[in-house]
């Protein structure tokens, strides 16, 4: 994975200053010292903050800049072991480093530490986090009050740099660690050069590991990764948490990590484990799937009840030559703060613990220190209790023999394999006992284990509480029964994967006669079933006198043999065919108890697989449900597990299934915000689980039916229902009458061949690509603007910078169509706007082959649509689907669709082409002379990097010109497709590079009638960057444009083509430009390192989302077009958003002319326009104003002067943050040779074409006014006085400079004083 970003060749001169010197040393990438730290802030803008660090974490780019040196590392046994490293020092934890660089002390007591600011209300949750600078605390509390999820100073300074903050405005929770202002004192103590260290992703690295971090969801985000993979030896990295003082039993951890790189596919995977270290003891919480796809997965860990304190390790071992890249970001922490003491009066069922809180009285005496403080588990109170902990055997427990068998084990017997508990229950220790059941796979036999208790007499006062681990499959499960009279009766059933947890389970027994209790475990393929601390109550008292129940027998080997499911007629089928959506039981019964119930005869296939105090029931309607829940539902209802977590209720194992499919259902919730309903799909074997539908509470009663897409997923999953309510605030929730609604794979809608689609009615045949990260979303604008249909219609959209897109791609899919004959156009209309916009994609997927690229765009093409078209070709005998995809490799933005449209026949000539996804269309005279390459891939000397994307990755068309690919005067010829005269004249653009020395030249030819005319040469260039070239091109019939290559001898050299755009009228000058029919050659530079924005192309028409002037100065009108930006972009991110030219030739004399508007407020106005000359001198500014409002359109007039080749440059930048408003350029006029007239070379006040007018017409009636008053007192006056001896003399008023102040190397105008502030 590459961090930041890492240097590559450019062109001969840079424009912009460099980020920073990035080196690899040790083993790892190392960054600036020091940097800013990155965070988003409430309402989505970008914050900063500098931390520091004591060089253990080795952080890129910035916090903690001591990096770990180079030298041999020491060998690593440790890799499959639990056993930490050898042990570290670990330095006190520094003060954070404020802006001005003092350390800011953190007081507690109530007062306000120095250099606090006010607290931060998160936009995400109602919590109100503090704001302000993270450091130890230096307050009166006792050291055993610090890191124990307790705020005990009222700034809760007392929770910082725990492994955690005090709170996450990113994520909007308490004692969270996202990573965005420092390390939250999580230290690196690997042995090894594989290490972790704090980085940021790099856009420039795409699909080398995350592109963007979890937390903010950008590449400006920040995580800890781990960097310098082992090449010959298996290594582990280590990442350790503070000293955390103590843990509740309901404390869990939450933290998302992402792994990516080419030993994915290897047989021998990476492994990520979190353990937990106190005394002298090692745990193991948690391990990463054995198999798991590229992305963000969340892990969720339960350490359990810790009474001292303790550690976190977080380690990624690798295998040799593996090669992957672990990323770790937002580290969560609930309900881990033991309970505070309280005085209120308990309820019924309750009773009050030592400490003064209540507690259900079915809570005391079962195996968990609830209260926090032991009383709950006091000894002399629970000693009616009868406890087995299998440390010493089974305790009258009776395990029947047979395989599989209930086994008595630990953890450290067993071993670190996936779904083996790596702890028991009772002491939290590798060394407990517990008993298990092994997989089939593992025992080598198949069926139930059983264990029984002994007899008990009749009761209605028995309960047992035992803790179950059901880990690793989703078929597992464990039985509950009491048995009677050799007849069993099931009281509780656990089926599918808890996770990596003890589960709390009880059971209570109300039985007439003498009884049995009888546990039962079927362990899944590759999964284990465990139970510890079985806890009976009093009530359970063993029958002396009569004989023993007696247990069922044993079932009999049943007909079908392993992996196989038995069909209720009779009779066996795979169990992969079990609830994939095709009946294969003559009765249908294989697609029975799949999940498509009522709840009439029980959950039909849901299985509750909730930890916590909630969990999924059958109940029945009563008067409350109203109309949508009728008769059985299913409901939350009050749960036994000691977690405080939402509940969950899965379906069996279902699929694959098409694209059509989906889940009905009936819902209602009565609950407060908090609480919620979801729907979710998890793919156990990409390891990845994805949100589909959610409801929120909403204070009252919300409900009705919903359908849920689930789409095409060609791997079996699990659809979960997840709630969330507060039972004893009388909250609830339910569903009824689920259906799953063409789901089989074969299965398509009317409408899947309709390709062609104005989505004024629908998506016709295109559809949501459900594994999708993020989404296509039909609407009528949303403030992006208006579609291409009507103006006023339906069109889709894609939006990068939505709260919820997270991941790095959204799809829009075909279904499959019919084999194409011949080849066929798909035309369509798109748009691509925003500062940092990311890609969007169409692509073609033949069946059972790999997807091709047929079109491609990335970057801002600014707030208008742009017409595509990409050719289909012939499949033969093969089905085909076309895809269109939305890269989130930018995040600022948005993507829109409209007016596809499918026509028979091959494509017209491409009236843009950036050769990212072919050739468009264009022949070489010579085979092999021009190759279509990027710099990364090609096997041609070319340009280190493309024009449209300005990287490595990106194509080009190039021709070799040394003496031996292209002899002297020999000639290469590139010819492109014919071009349609769609105006009286058209200009043909396109940029071109030639390399240093004797590179050859290039001809530019328009072919007409088979008739050629020469209409531009380029033989010598200055430096080896892309220039652009254009031509005006007349033609009455269609016409095409031939580039010709002829070698010059030289040893080397190439000549590279790029870009190349037709568009109607004549081409405008270099570097001039009205914006009505494009932006002229004037963009944004793409290199994502600069972190800079891109500046806009829009209309006057009013977006919500792109603000800016209402009328454009060519036209004056809302149709007319001009480039602008939004400066409340400008923050951490990206300090400047540019708009550079065309390379222009040296000038002695020439004159720069635009028109500007500026709509900032003076109190945000902390910013500048500037106009800067960059070439291989340097840079100069020319000219600049100050933010201000500008009242509408001003001109400029600048003066050009450069010995050499350069470019001119308008920059946006600020110097602080926030600044807020736009602005926004038209009309620019670059004269080359003809310098600015005199008296005109410093900008002045200029208005709208409008606003004088109107100025003009009400001078003129002001005048006139003026004028007949003044005559007739005039009249009045001389009637009285008498003739007058002279007049006075006449004196004309100068006309000052107003607000324009001068400077050596620059023109300054300051804001113009508002009328209100001169009264």
């Amino acid at each position: 994975m590459t961090l930041l970003s890492v240097g590559r060749k450019m062109p001969r001169f840079s424009c912009f200053p460099k980020t920073g010197a990035e080196t690899q040393h040790g083993g790892a990438m190392e960054g600036p010292c020091p940097s800013p730290g990155r965070a988003l802030a409430p309402h989505g803008h970008v914050g900063t903050g500098l931390a520091v660090g004591d060089g253990d974490g080795g952080d890129v780019g910035g916090v903690g800049c001591r990096g770990r040196g180079g030298g041999s590392a020491p060998r690593d046994d440790a890799a499959e072991s639990s056993a930490l490293p050898p042990a570290r020092s670990q330095t006190g934890e520094p003060g954070r480093m404020s802006p001005a660089g003092h350390v800011c002390p953190v007081t507690c007591g109530g007062h306000r530490a120095r250099g606090l600011s006010s607290p931060v209300v998160s936009p995400v949750a109602v919590t109100v986090l503090p704001s302000g600078p993270t450091s130890v605390s230096s307050c009166s509390s006792a050291a055993e009050q610090l890191c124990n999820f307790i705020c005990d100073c009222s700034n809760c300074s007392d929770e910082n740099q725990c492994g955690y903050l005090r709170g996450s405005a990113g994520l909007g929770t308490r004692f969270a660690c996202d990573f965005e202002e420092g390390d939250c004192g999580w230290r690196d103590i690997s042995t090894s050069a594989h290490r972790w260290v704090r980085g940021q992703a790099s856009l420039d690295a795409w699909g080398t590991g995350p592109h963007s971090d979890h937390t903010v969801g950008t590449d400006l985000g920040w995580f800890m990764v781990t960097v310098s993979p082992p090449a010959k030896t298996t290594a582990t990295a280590w990442l350790r948490s503070p000293a955390m003082r103590e843990a509740a039993a309901t404390c869990e951890i939450r933290a998302w990590y992402h792994l990516s790189g080419s030993g994915l596919n290897q047989t021998e995977q990476p492994v990520l484990r979190l353990a937990m270290a106190y005394g002298d003891e090692v745990v193991g919480l948690w391990r990463s799937p054995e198999r798991s796809a590229e992305g963000w997965h969340q892990l969720i860990a339960y350490p359990g009840r810790v009474a001292e304190q303790f550690q976190l390790i977080f380690s990624l071992t690798q295998p040799p030559a593996c090669g992957a890249t672990l990323a770790l970001d937002d580290i969560i922490f609930r309900n881990c703060g033991l309970q505070e003491p309280g005085q209120g009066v308990c309820g019924a069922g309750e009773s009050r613990c030592g400490q003064g809180s209540c507690l259900a009285r079915h809570r005391f005496c079962d195996g968990t220190d609830d209260c926090g403080d032991g009383s709950d588990e006091d000894a002399a109170q629970c000693e009616p209790f009868v406890l087995c902990s299998f440390e010493e055997g089974l305790c009258g427990w009776e395990a029947e023999a047979g395989q599989p068998a209930w086994e008595r084990n630990t953890s450290l017997s067993l071993g670190p394999a996936y779904g083996i508990p790596p702890r028991d229950h009772s002491s939290n220790s590798g060394a407990g006992f517990f008993l298990h059941v092994g997989n089939a796979s593992a025992t080598g036999a198949s069926g139930t284990a059983r264990l029984s208790s002994p007899t008990f007499q009749a009761t209605n006062s028995c309960s047992l509480v035992l803790y179950c681990h059901l880990h690793g499959s989703a078929t597992s499960s464990l039985l509950i029964s009491y048995v009677t009279n050799a007849t069993k009766h099931l009281v509780r059933e656990r089926t599918g994967d808890l996770g990596s947890c003890w589960v709390r389970e009880r059971v209570a027994f109300d039985v007439t006669e003498s009884f049995k209790v009888l546990i039962e475990g079927v362990a899944g393929d590759a999964g284990t079933v465990a139970i510890d601390d079985l806890i009976l109550s009093p009530g359970c008292v063993q029958e002396l006198e009569k004989p023993s129940a007696a247990l069922p027998s044993r079932a009999g080997a049943g007909p079908c043999v392993a992996e196989e499911v038995a069909c209720d007629s009779g009779g066996c089928v795979s169990a992969e065919l079990a609830c994939d959506f095709a009946e294969t039981c003559a009765d249908g019964s294989d697609e029975k108890r799949c999940g498509e119930t009522t709840f009439e005869a029980g959950t039909g296939g849901w299985h509750d697989v909730s930890v916590g105090r909630l969990r999924w029931g059958v109940q029945m309607a009563t008067e409350l449900a109203d109309a949508v829940l009728t008769g059985a539902f299913l409901a939350l209802e009050a749960g036994e597990g000691q977690m405080v977590a939402a509940a969950m209720a899965r379906t069996p194992v279902l699929g694959p299934s098409g694209p059509a499919c989906a889940l009905e259902m009936s819902y209602r919730i009565h609950s407060g915000p908090q609480g919620f309903l979801a729907v979710s799909v998890a793919d156990h074997t990409a390891g990845t689980t994805q949100l589909a539908w959610q409801v929120s509470g909403r204070g009252g009663v919300a409900g009705g039916h919903v359908r849920v897409p689930l789409g095409e997923r060609p791997r079996p999953f699990q659809v979960e229902l997840l709630g969330l309510v507060d039972l004893q605030d009388s909250a609830s929730a339910g569903v009824d009458n689920v259906t799953l609604v063409q789901c089989h794979p074969a299965v398509t809608p009317p409408e899947a061949t309709e390709l062609s689609c104005n989505f004024e009615r629908g998506t016709c045949g295109w559809y949501q690509d459900q594994a999708s990260d993020f989404g296509w979303v039909r609407g009528t604008g949303q403030g992006q603007g208006s579609d291409h249909t009507t103006g006023s219609g339906y069109f889709l959209a894609a939006d990068p910078s939505a709260p919820w897109s997270r991941g790095q791609r959204a799809q829009l899919v075909t279904y499959y169509q019919d084999p194409a004959a011949a080849p066929r156009c798909l035309s369509f209309w798109y748009r691509l706007a925003g500062p940092q916009i990311g890609t969007l994609n169409l692509k073609l997927r033949l069946e059972g082959a790999e997807e091709t690229v047929l079109w491609t765009r990335r970057g801002t093409q600014g707030s208008v649509w742009h017409r595509g078209q990409a050719m289909l070709p012939a499949t033969g005998q093969q089905r085909y689907r076309v895809a269109f995809e939305a890269l989130r490799d930018g995040f600022l933005g948005d993507m829109a669709l409209d007016d596809v449209a499918l026509t028979a026949g091959p494509c017209g000539a491409e009236l843009s082409c950036s050769f990212e996804a072919d050739a468009c269309g264009m022949a070489a005279s010579v085979p092999g002379a021009w190759l279509r390459q990027s710099n990364g891939t090609g096997t041609a000397a070319g340009p280190p990097a493309d024009h449209t994307t300005g990287t490595a990755t990106g194509h080009y068309m190039v021709v070799s010109t040394g003496r031996g690919s292209l002899p002297a005067r020999t000639v290469a010829a590139l010819t492109s497709q014919p071009y349609q005269p769609s105006a009286p004249a058209q200009c043909l653009a396109f940029w071109y590079q030639l390399s240093t020395g004797t590179p050859g030249s290039l001809g530019v030819f328009v072919e007409e009638s088979g008739v050629q005319r020469k209409v531009l040469s380029v033989s010598a260039m200055e430096g080896d960057a892309w220039h652009r070239g254009h031509v005006t091109v007349r033609a009455d019939d269609d016409w095409q444009a031939i580039f010709e290559a002829v070698g010059a001898g030289g040893d080397h050299g190439y000549i590279a083509l790029d870009d190349l755009h037709v568009s109607d009228g004549a081409c405008p000058e270099p570097a001039s430009c009205d914006f009505e029919r494009d932006t002229c050659g004037w963009s944004s530079p793409p290199d994502p390192r600069l972190h800079t924005f891109a500046w806009g192309w829009k209309s006057g028409v009013p977006l919500a989302k792109y603000p800016g002037p209402e009328q454009d100065h060519t036209l004056g009108t809302g149709n007319g077009h001009y480039v602008h930006f939004d400066t409340s972009m400008l923050g951490a991110g990206g300090t400047a958003a540019r708009l550079e030219s065309q390379l222009l030739p040296a000038a002695a004399d020439s004159c720069l002319r635009f028109w500007y508007h500026m709509d900032i407020p003076e109190h945000l106005a902390c910013g500048e326009l500037r106009v800067t000359l960059c070439s291989a001198a340097g840079r100069r500014t020319a000219w600049s104003v100050a933010g201000h409002r500008s009242r509408g359109w001003r001109d400029a007039t600048v003066p050009v002067q450069s010995t050499s080749e350069f470019q001119i440059i308008f920059e946006v930048t600020t110097r602080r943050w926030p600044m807020e408003g736009t602005v926004a350029l038209d009309d620019v006029v670059y004269s080359a040779g003809s310098g600015c007239h005199s008296g005109t070379a410093v900008p002045v006040r200029g208005k709208a074409s409008g606003v004088f007018v109107a100025e003009v017409v009400l001078g003129l009636l002001l005048g006139i006014v003026v004028l007949g008053l003044g005559a007739a007192g005039g009249w009045y006056w001389l009637k009285r006085r008498g003739p007058v001896s002279g007049t006075p003399a006449a004196s004309d008023t100068l006309q000052g400079f107003d607000n324009i102040t001068f400077r050596d190397d620059k023109v300054i105008i300051t804001p113009v004083q508002r009328e209100e502030d001169e009264a």
